[in-house]
């Protein structure tokens, strides 16, 4: 048998598909992402379960859909007890497993409960803003190690879009720093290493050394028409982070610094914003990252580890960033917010510089793992494994017929109070989404609407269209649905 590889799980939160240079964006520096991409396989068309970051990370943690782990929410009181983490399995398997940054199954607003999830190191920080941290594993680097007050550090930098904390502070270094540590702890066995940072979630607050590398007013504008700002005025009853669209073609200041709690300032949108200072802050966030991830394989380099390692470069779900004058997230499926990067790199095994247009989903990444490491995959994982696409004995674009993605009142809190249920299934050509309970759907055909401008739910032209792509709505659904318990032999 050949050995066990290590694997490197790098989930970023809120990062957009289209970020990264060698995948076509042409504004932004992202040299280790494109060496990733180089030395591995990117996929153009992975998508994620959901649009909120716990049903996400649920379900490619459990490799299961949203209506079989029923982890629907953000802000749950607890995880269920019966759904088995594949980091769990890798664990009881010999894994020496290790997180750093979030987790984010459970509610997280102070500490999070952690479920039984297999990991020996646990360096937890679900944001880096100290408003409501309790001693969490980020706050002490701060204080013990750089020797920074974190109160003092961040109380400057508490606004939705303008500089942070300088680069040698922020919680993505932290992450990086307790990899790199983790990676160099001697060991007999294989490892997994799950790295959580925070970017690029908002606020949209880059290390000021970055945002210098950025000029706004050569970024482009969001994906908008005229049109947008009356069209949107329909889905004022779905829940969503932005009510109102606003046209983003109008540059406006950035609001002063308000002494607001964190989770606000991340999840409410101020009335004024400039479209391209956000997308600058974004775009910076997420060369950091980069450059970060960088310092991690060099690591791995000089450890002699890195041609057994599995590297898995992914993020739970996306970012509207402006398009159609909405931003943040809720329960909309357009791209910028359902699509997101996936990368799988192993120098052993996986094939290179292999650009695959299959439909992919989170649901794959755990039976795909497993399967690498010579595991057995559980039945009751949904997701289907990559393993042959990855190795070169399978066709690089075709995995599945669709993918899935659910919003089941998903935000929370008291200010979100619609509780809606929203469902899109993607064939690689069609878009369907329905908002359940209500009358309003959404029908794009991206083959030649790619920006979902133009929406076909209403058009008497597309209504037999509408009905075959309706079926099969519901056809997917319903394959994401548990078989629960096995039958009885002799039943």
């Amino acid at each position: 048998m050949p050995r066990q590889p290590n694997i490197l799980w790098y989930c970023t939160d809120q990062q957009r598909w289209d970020t990264i240079r060698a995948l076509g964006q042409p504004h932004i520096e992202t040299p280790t992402l494109d060496w990733l991409c180089a030395n591995g396989v990117a996929f153009d068309r992975a998508y994620s379960q959901s649009q909120i970051c716990t049903p996400a990370r649920a379900s490619f943690l459990t490799g299961r859909y949203p209506a079989s782990h029923h982890v629907y929410r953000n802000g749950n009181a607890y995880f269920p007890a019966h759904e088995r983490l594949v980091t769990r399995l890798f664990a009881d398997a010999g894994y020496d497993c290790g997180l750093v940054g979030k987790l984010h199954l459970t509610a997280a607003k102070y500490y999070e409960e952690r479920p039984d999830d297999g990991y020996r190191s646990f360096l937890w920080s679900h944001h880096p803003h100290p408003d409501f941290t309790r001693g969490h594993d980020y706050e002490t680097w701060l204080r013990c190690e750089k020797n920074v007050d974190p109160v003092e550090l961040y109380a400057p930098h508490n606004q939705f879009c303008g500089p942070g904390v300088a680069a040698e502070y922020h919680q993505t270094t932290w992450v990086s720093e307790m990899a790199i540590r983790f990676i160099n702890e001697k060991r007999d066995t294989p490892w997994l290493l799950s790295l959580n940072p925070f970017d690029p979630h908002a606020p949209f607050d880059a290390p000021p050394e970055y945002l210098a590398k950025l000029d706004p007013a050569k970024l482009p504008m969001p994906l908008f028409r005229d049109s947008d700002i009356e069209h949107q005025k329909l889905f004022l009853g779905i829940d969503q982070q932005t009510k109102v669209a606003v046209d983003p073609r109008l540059r406006r200041k950035s609001g002063p610094v308000v002494e607001r709690e964190h989770d606000l300032v991340a999840s409410a949108p101020p009335n004024q914003y400039d479209a391209l200072e956000v997308k600058a802050n974004y775009y910076a966030m997420i060369m950091l990252i980069d450059d970060q991830l960088k310092r991690i394989v060099d690591a791995l380099r000089d450890t002699g580890q890195l041609d057994n390692t599995i590297i898995v470069f992914m993020s739970d779900h996306g970012e509207l960033l402006g398009d159609h004058g909405l931003i943040l997230k809720g329960c909309r499926f357009f791209e910028g917010l359902v699509h997101i990067p996936l990368i799988f790199s192993w120098p052993e095994r996986y094939a290179r510089g292999v650009r695959s247009e299959a439909l992919v989903e989170g649901v794959d990444v755990a039976p795909t793992l497993l399967e690498a490491a010579g595991l057995p995959v559980p039945e009751s994982m949904q997701g289907r494994s990559l393993g042959s696409l990855l190795e070169g004995r399978a066709d690089a674009h075709r995995h599945k017929p669709y993918v899935v993605t659910e919003f089941h009142d998903s935000i929370g809190g008291p200010k979100h109070t619609d509780h809606t249920h929203g469902s899109m299934v993607f064939d690689g050509h069609y878009k369907s989404v329905v908002y359940h309970g209500h009358r309003i759907g959404e029908l794009y055909d991206l083959q030649h609407d790619p920006g979902e401008f133009d929406n076909l739910w209403d058009d008497n032209g597309a209504r037999d269209l509408k009905l075959e792509r309706l079926k099969a709505h519901l056809d997917a659904l319903a394959g994401t649905i548990s078989a629960g318990p096995p039958r009885a032999v002799d039943y």
